[in-house]
């Protein structure tokens, strides 16, 4: 029975991240224990930053939206990978594909442009901290927000927009634990070109524009950080710049390995295991590293402590 006008596929399989059998309860509890910390993490923090009231500032709000995305991002996908490793046959209908995908990319993508603002905020409170106010401004937040919300959304539809022309004949099974689009494309019957050329485009900017922008903020604050003349100011400089970085370069450097490559079966095992440190691992670090180094956070935690005592 067709779905639609043009695909005959009504439901995916999907293959999982592995089909040794021994593998799959392990794989569970980790994968599990990972999905807890990670929306245990995050939650809390979007709870301490919204009680909190010296934690309104642009730094913690683009925190906040973090937070948020990467709990969203999370709940995308890993309650049905969870469940896929416990069922035999793991099944997803073609439009719940398509949904899920859709809220992939999105959160995805919105996480790339919130990391971006997040390096702006870092440039300008170190590089121009006088001037912090005015550039940094509940209205410059809101908007910077606004404009990567609008271009996750249009990056999102581009590419189901894209996923929705494709027919789907015979072949049904996704070589991933999740709808991601280079995998859906292998199973299509009809030409790929045009959806290839948009993954490449839009993956394109929505990488290399924020890792450009990143890599200048982050040349002009190591030249400020230089001209410290206290080892003490330079050594919280580097110190909140280095978790930064290394939350970028997870996120970014996998993102990239999985997507800007030609794609080919040996290629979607290896993606599989790339995609787990930017679906699983940075959403679960992101906590971990913004806030355990972060004085302002354990006085925020410790005041939210003791008034829950009285």
């Amino acid at each position: 029975m067709a779905f639609g006008n043009s695909s005959f596929v009504t439901e995916f399989i999907l293959l999982g991240l592995t089909d040794k059998p021994d593998l799959q309860l392990p794989l569970f509890c980790l994968f599990l224990v990972m999905y807890m910390v990670t929306v245990l993490g995050n939650l809390g923090l979007v709870t301490l930053i919204g009680l909190n009231s010296h934690l309104h500032t642009p730094m913690y709000f683009f925190l906040f939206n973090l937070s948020f995305i990467d709990i969203c991002y999370s709940s995308v996908f890993t309650p049905k990978m969870l469940m896929n490793f416990l069922s035999r046959k793991n099944i997803i209908s073609y439009m719940g594909c398509l949904t899920q995908f859709f809220f992939f990319s999105f959160f995805g993508i919105s996480e790339c442009y919130v990391l971006t603002s997040m390096a702006y905020d870092r440039y300008v409170a170190i590089c121009n901290p006088l001037l912090y106010n005015a550039a940094m401004s509940p209205k410059v937040c809101a908007s910077l927000m606004l404009g990567s919300y609008l271009m996750a959304f249009s990056g999102s539809m581009a590419h189901t927009g894209c996923l929705l022309r494709l027919s789907f004949c015979d072949a049904n099974t996704i070589n991933h634990y999740l709808c991601d689009i280079l995998p859906v494309l292998q199973l299509s019957c009809t030409s790929t070109h045009v959806n290839e050329l948009v993954v490449f485009i839009v993956v394109g900017i929505n990488i290399i524009v924020p890792c450009l922008t990143i890599f200048v903020s982050y040349g002009f604050i190591l030249s400020s950080i230089l001209h410290i003349s206290s080892t003490e100011g330079r050594s919280k400089a580097f110190s909140t710049c280095s978790s930064h970085i290394i939350a970028v370069s997870l996120f970014f450097g996998s993102g990239a390995f999985m997507y800007l490559q030609p794609s080919s079966a040996q290629s979607m095992d290896e993606g599989k295991i790339s995609s787990v440190f930017y679906t699983n691992v940075v959403p679960m670090m992101n906590p971990l590293i913004y806030s355990l180094r972060n004085k302002d956070v354990k006085l925020a935690l410790r005041k939210t402590l003791s008034r829950r005592k009285f």
